[in-house]
């Protein structure tokens, strides 16, 4: 075990320093590189006994979706995602943009993405909520000072159990569209995306990563399915709020992070008080200091 092999290390180092008869700087600076790898080694292993829910192992559909703030919120949508998919790639997650509408003017109205990794859902469970962003305004004549929303929704990827859940197709509106987006791998200039509506619950499901509408619709069903499994499962929970961004208000009080362009540079996560004057490491990605935060709490 790795754990056992760095503390036989630590030991030896000690042993030597304590039989050294004089200062040895150089098996000191060897001795804390060690140590420092031992700690690291220790705070993992202790993050994955957090790690433990129903379907913290679990793949997740990740959405976004622009709230209070206009123009502006829609930027800020288009923002986080930027800082997110950094933070997949740097995790070496997979993901897959199965849906991305445009705002009417800049930033995007929502996306969705297909998440594949070790415990993806269970770390990415941190971020459901509503992001608050305060900046002045590029889309404002007088420059002044914005504040915009935009909210995080995650659920696991419910395979073994969408398969007992019977859904009826007289149940389900499906439209065909052509997709629009940023371009590259966010846009499919087809007439293929699909989206899905279960109009008992006005739940929708949207997927244009594919050129082929049939995986498209796949792929929404995929997702509906899933959402559809969690409602059912939420529904006997006593506090729903707390498992999903979708029943609050994308605005003012309901915010779990802020994060502060101007006057001051700052992020401030709501639920544990941790924050960061390094705005710009947090927009590209660097986001462990707040998931593993709210973990350990």
């Amino acid at each position: 075990m790795k754990l056992e092999v760095l503390l036989d290390e630590v030991k030896v180092y000690l042993e030597l320093l304590e039989e050294a008869k004089e200062e040895e700087p150089d098996t000191i600076t060897d001795a804390q590189k060690v140590l420092k790898i031992l700690i690291s080694e220790i705070d993992a292993l202790e993050l994955l006994s957090f790690l433990t829910g129903k379907y913290d192992k679990a793949n997740c559909i990740f959405s976004l979706n622009s709230g209070a703030g206009g123009t502006d919120a829609q930027d800020w949508t288009q923002m986080l995602f930027r800082m997110y998919t950094r933070f997949f790639e740097k995790k070496g997650y997979e993901y897959e943009v199965v849906e991305y509408t445009l705002g009417d003017e800049a930033g995007i109205k929502s996306a969705t993405l297909l998440l594949k990794g070790d415990l993806v859902y269970g770390y990415l469970k941190s971020e459901i909520g509503v992001h608050r962003m305060v900046r002045l305004s590029p889309f404002n004549a007088n420059n002044k000072r914005q504040t915009s929303f935009a909210a995080v929704d995650v659920i696991p990827e419910i395979e073994n159990l969408s398969k007992n859940i019977q859904i009826d197709t007289k149940d389900l509106k499906i439209d065909t569209y052509r997709a629009s987006g940023a371009g590259g791998q966010h846009v499919n200039k087809t007439d293929s995306a699909v989206r899905i509506t279960h109009i008992p619950t006005g739940m929708v499901a949207q997927s244009q990563a594919s050129r082929s509408q049939g995986a498209n619709k796949e792929t929404a069903m995929k997702i509906l399915t899933s959402r559809l499994v969690q409602k059912l499962e939420t529904e006997h929970k006593e506090k729903v709020e707390e498992l999903s961004a979708g029943n609050k208000e994308i605005a003012w009080g309901n915010q779990i992070r802020s994060y502060v362009f101007h006057p001051y540079q700052m992020v401030k996560d709501h639920r544990n008080n941790i924050e960061t004057s390094n705005l710009q490491a947090v927009m590209d990605g660097d986001l462990d200091m707040f998931i593993e935060g709210f973990l350990r709490t």
